[in-house]
């Protein structure tokens, strides 16, 4: 078993989508970010690299290739979980907090945790996604930007041994 653990934080602007979780959050700004900026999954993502001992999101996915410019972090959270196949690990489960000061996002939780859920190729129950309020408090309660939490649990994959008959 290994245990990881990130955080991910970015700038709210206007003329941008509000992407977490993969989802699409209807609301006046979205977040600046060489991607698509999703803090929820680049947290997840950095928290299943740091598991494996591997550096950091920015190591493998970094801002100054074009390549990544605009990218989904849908398809930057599969290429980790090729990652985590290739060392041979899976997903035990994962916890992780959103701030974010609005909108609300209990509606689309379970979208979100589907989404993780699909690209880890794990049971979603296996994924849980909590989001609270800055309390007007800090860069999240004055809605200059929003954090994403996420602790990892990755367990070795099981062997199968394969019987010649």
């Amino acid at each position: 078993m290994r245990i990881g653990q990130a955080i991910d934080i970015h700038q709210l602007v206007e003329n941008r989508d509000l992407i977490l979780g993969g989802v699409k959050i209807e609301h006046e700004k979205g977040l600046l970010g060489h991607s698509d900026a999703d803090v929820l999954l680049h947290a997840i993502a950095e928290a299943i690299i740091g598991a494996l001992g591997l550096g950091d999101l920015g190591t493998h996915f970094p801002d100054t290739d074009e390549k990544y410019k605009g990218i989904s972090s849908m398809i930057l959270l599969a290429e980790v979980e090729k990652l985590m196949v290739n060392h041979n690990y899976e997903i035990g489960n994962i916890d992780s907090t959103i701030l974010i000061e609005e909108p609300k996002l209990v509606k689309y939780k379970e979208e979100m945790e589907k989404n993780i859920a699909e690209v880890l190729k794990c049971d979603v129950s296996q994924v849980n996604v909590k989001a609270t309020r800055g309390e007007k408090l800090g860069f999240v309660g004055e809605k200059k930007g929003v954090a994403a939490l996420a602790t990892v649990v990755l367990k070795e994959r099981e062997k199968v041994e394969y019987v010649h008959i």
